[in-house]
C-alpha cells in the first residue's frame, strides 16, 4: 500500500531531483524554522540538525516526511544564502580558486516517529575567477537565496574545477542516500502525480 510522503522544502531543486528517482511527495510543506547557527556549531553539525528540525516541524503521525538542508561552508566559515548582489559578490571572492565542502543533509521521520540521517560531505573547487567572470555570475541572478552564493546546476558549473562526493547533494539533495534511506525505512511510493502544496497546514504540521 503506498505510503504518504511529505517533503518538509519549498525547494524547486529537490523537486526535480526527487522526480528523477520516481519519487513525488504527497503534499509539500516547507518548514518556517530559524537557521541561525548555533555559537561554535560546525557546518556538518549545522547541515544535520536544521534538515532535522525541517522534518519535524512538519511532521504528521502515520506520515513519512523527508526534510533537508544544505551547508556551503569553507573550512569552519558557513556560507549562508545569499540575499544581495553584494553578499554573493563576497562569496564568490571567497570561494574564488579555494576549495571548499557543501554538507548535505536529509532527515525521514517515519510514521512511527522514528527518524533516521544521512550527512553527505562534498569537495568542491570553484576556478581562480576574476572581477569579470563574478560580475557576470551575478547578473545571472542565479545566486539569489543560494547556499554559498552559487547554483552548480546552472552558469556557475563552468567555473567548477573538481567535485569529490554527489552532485545531487551539492544541488539540493543526495539521491542515492535519499533512495536507501526511503527503501530501508520501507517507504512504498504511490503513483505519479503532482503533489498537493500545502502552504497552511494543520496546526500539527504549522509552516509557512
Amino acid at each position: 500500500m503506498p505510503h504518504t510522503l511529505i517533503l518538509a522544502s519549498a525547494s524547486p531543486r529537490r523537486l526535480v531531483l526527487l522526480a528523477q528517482i520516481g519519487i513525488t511527495p504527497t503534499a509539500i510543506c516547507p518548514a518556517d524554522i530559524d537557521e541561525t547557527p548555533h555559537k561554535d556549531e560546525p557546518p556538518r553539525a549545522l547541515a544535520r540538525r536544521l534538515a532535522a528540525a525541517k522534518a519535524r516541524h512538519v511532521a504528521r503521525p502515520g506520515c513519512f516526511t523527508l526534510g533537508a538542508d544544505t551547508v556551503v561552508a569553507v573550512g569552519t566559515r558557513v556560507l549562508g544564502k545569499a540575499e544581495t548582489a553584494a553578499e554573493a559578490e563576497a562569496f564568490l571572492n571567497r570561494l574564488s580558486g579555494r576549495r571548499h565542502h557543501v554538507y548535505t543533509a536529509i532527515t525521514l521521520v517515519c510514521p512511527d516517529g522514528s527518524a533516521s540521517h544521512r550527512v553527505v560531505d562534498s569537495a568542491v573547487i570553484i576556478a581562480r575567477l576574476t572581477q569579470s567572470d563574478v560580475a557576470a555570475y551575478i547578473a545571472t541572478d542565479e545566486w539569489r537565496g543560494k547556499s554559498g552564493g552559487y547554483a552548480i546546476q546552472g552558469y556557475a558549473a563552468g567555473f567548477i574545477r573538481y567535485l569529490s562526493g554527489s552532485y545531487s547533494a551539492v544541488v539540493g539533495l543526495p539521491l542515492f542516500e535519499t533512495a536507501q534511506l526511503l527503501r530501508g525505512r520501507g517507504y512504498v511510493p504511490g503513483p505519479e502525480a503532482a503533489p498537493a502544496v500545502a502552504h497552511h497546514p494543520p496546526e500539527a504540521a504549522a509552516a509557512v
